[in-house]
């Protein structure tokens, strides 16, 4: 997983405090103050006071490790300050997210891209503790690195408490905070995120949501004078919630998805309803998940305009009508005749089937399998390699490449100029007149803002959570728990939008080297020779990452890996049942992906199957191609016969 680390902690704790400022920029506090000072006043010494308790768990846990207490004892005191963590987690995560991840980030090392000498850092944190305990306790020899890794810990605490006393939190930004630890416990707690190795999924998460309870505890005097049936039934959900947690002894028997379904969704729903009888507002803020969303699975939960360059300017509807005119249109190719939608069908879920699309002019294949440009708009990187951040630029490198459109903006910019329908449509885009020469950026925009409509978020498994039963049959509600649980499919490919991008935030897009060989028929196999990432950076820690792509429309985007080397998805589960290129046998050092069998069953695969089939929604998309294209003048006329969507 590719995540940024941050060592100095002088220059930490200045961010920090920056974070602090910025989180506290807007909405006022509103709540009335209290004889224990107002409900944000309260909430914070709370914060405070479990930050002290988190401390102390983790100075037992030093005790027993110095000490050499028996490994049960190290076991349960390691796991009690997991727990602790999960009381701190919600304010640490929110107001202070550079030292959370630094104490509870991924056990995996990673380079820096602008480090010249690609000095891999070594992770540190909780997790790293855990592979200490988990799934064997340590040896004597490796106490030392323990104990360091524990007085890391307690340092980066440290780092927390002092961004605790410049905290100044808002009632809005309170709410916000409780919600996205419940969206943190449904996307990345209860699949075992950040306890791969430990059983602590199931009661991290209770504690976790007992963190919630306690942080909104200073408002229900409130809520009990505004809407008591509110409050009561807000008591029962985070009771229920809790009590079916800690009845989750078994891993391999947790009922996921009905936590999901019966208890998260419905929690996080009653959350925003509370702040709304409050009288709290949603503060302003354009962001990946839109501060006002009650659930997760909401189709329109998200901002795509979060995620452009500019995300003061949002895209209008002429733009995306003119947008996906020239995504149809074969004159922005070199040719004449090749288009976006050549590779990108709509009725394929935006892409073409092949393995490798055909090249320009037939001359060969292109580099890599076409991805699907449903719910493209809702990531932080393009390309398989993740070499642009943003679909203007994506757009730009495709149709200068010469293997694929084999022109350029500036060139169609001139020509688009020559067509009055076409300086029309830009004039009612962008706001010019008619006569001005249409500008190769306003092309970008345009074919940006309509990739950035092509939402898709409404499949029979959002309408599952969001309360229709019939949605989802029963092989893939099996199929749900096996994503989320055994198979550990969630830990990369994350919910809601099953990508790479990482929950609750989103601000960051994951790749992953997981040794995808060049053929998935060929015998003796090899790897393939792509280096994706690392090619682009050229960096050698990242050779052969390439991004996590949406799981969603899987069932209609085949084949599937960046090289097409598999056509079913059976095929791809049997690779990840197999601990990926390095459990097949292929010599990948770097790979992150876990080399270790995952032992799933015939049956566990067919239902993971009809579950990923359930993530299939292309609703009205398949009628997206416009029926014709703006005309040229006579001189031009062979382009007047031009086909819509061009050739292939």
């Amino acid at each position: 997983m590719s995540k940024s680390k941050i060592h100095s902690l002088a220059l930490l704790g200045l961010a920090l405090s920056w974070m602090g400022c910025q989180r506290s920029s807007s909405p006022t506090n509103s709540s009335p103050a209290t004889p224990g000072g107002s409900p944000a006043e309260q909430v914070l010494q709370q914060y405070q006071q479990d930050l002290t308790r988190l401390d102390s768990a983790v100075a037992l846990l030093q005790r027993t490790v110095a000490q050499r207490q028996p490994v049960a004892r190290q076991r349960q005191a390691f796991l009690a300050a997991r727990r602790a963590w999960k009381r701190t987690e919600l304010l640490a995560e929110y107001y202070s997210p550079s030292t959370a991840k630094l104490l509870n980030g991924p056990a995996l090392g990673e380079v820096e891209e602008f480090d010249q000498q690609q000095r891999i850092h070594e992770p540190e944190g909780l997790q790293v503790l855990e592979t200490y305990f988990y799934p064997e306790p340590y040896s004597p020899a490796q106490q030392e690195k323990v104990l360091e890794q524990l007085a890391f810990v307690r340092s980066s605490l440290l780092s927390l408490h002092h961004a605790a006393e410049t905290l100044s939190p808002t009632d809005s930004h309170l709410f916000d905070a409780a919600r996205l630890e419940v969206f943190r416990v449904m996307t990345l707690g209860v699949s075992g995120f950040d306890t791969p190795a430990s059983p602590g999924a199931a009661p991290e998460a209770a504690e976790a949501l007992a963190s919630v309870q306690a942080t909104l505890a200073p408002y229900r005097p409130q809520l009990l004078v505004r809407q008591p049936g509110l409050a009561a039934r807000l008591d029962s959900t985070f009771r229920a919630a809790r009590s079916f947690l800690g009845h989750q002894r078994d891993a391999a028997r947790f009922d996921r998805l009905r936590f999901l379904v019966a208890y998260a969704n419905p929690l996080s729903q009653q959350l925003w309803a509370a702040q709304q009888a409050l009288g709290i507002p949603a503060f302003k803020e354009v962001r990946a998940l839109r501060p006002d969303a009650a659930t997760l699975f909401r189709a329109d939960a998200f901002d795509a305009t979060a995620f452009a360059a500019n995300t003061s300017v949002r895209s209008t509807p002429q733009q995306v009508l003119l947008g996906q005119q020239l995504f149809f249109d074969p004159v922005l190719s070199g040719n004449g005749s090749r288009s976006c939608a050549s590779c990108h069908q709509p009725t394929r879920a935006f892409t073409d089937n092949q393995v490798k699309s055909v090249a320009f002019e037939g001359r060969g294949v292109v580099a890599r399998n076409a991805p699907t440009l449903l719910n493209a708009a809702l990531q932080r990187t393009q390309f398989h390699d993740g070499r642009v951040s943003f679909l203007e630029d994506q757009a730009a490198a495709v149709v200068a490449n010469p293997t694929e459109m084999h022109g350029s903006l500036a060139a169609a910019a001139r020509l688009l100029t020559r067509s009055l329908a076409y300086r029309t449509a830009f004039a009612e885009a962008f706001a010019t007149k008619p006569s001005s020469a249409v500008q190769e950026e306003q092309v970008k925009t345009a074919l940006a803002a309509y990739l950035r409509s092509l939402i898709s978020l409404n499949a029979p498994f959002d309408k599952y959570i969001r309360g229709e039963p019939e949605a989802l049959g029963a092989s893939a509600r099996r199929g749900a728990n096996v994503f989320l649980g055994k198979a550990k499919c969630a830990t990369c490919h994350f919910l809601p939008l099953f990508n790479g991008t990482v929950p609750p935030s989103f601000e960051r897009t994951e790749a992953e080297v997981l040794g995808t060989p060049a053929q998935a028929s060929l015998h003796p196999r090899t790897l393939d020779e792509d280096l994706g990432r690392g090619g682009a950076t050229g960096i050698r820690w990242q050779e052969h990452a390439f991004k996590t792509p949406t799981l969603r429309n899987v069932a209609l985007t085949a084949p599937y890996m960046h090289n097409g080397a598999y056509r079913t998805l059976e095929e791809v589960i049997d690779f990840y049942d197999q601990g990926g290129g390095a459990g097949l046998g292929l010599a990948v050092p770097n790979q992150t992906l876990p080399a270790d069998k995952l032992h799933l069953t015939a049956q566990e695969k067919h239902d993971l199957v009809a579950f990923l089939r359930a993530l299939t929604d292309t609703t009205g998309l398949g009628h997206s191609a416009p029926r014709t294209l703006p005309q040229f003048p006579s001189e031009l006329a062979r382009l007047n016969r031009r086909k819509v969507g061009g050739q292939y």
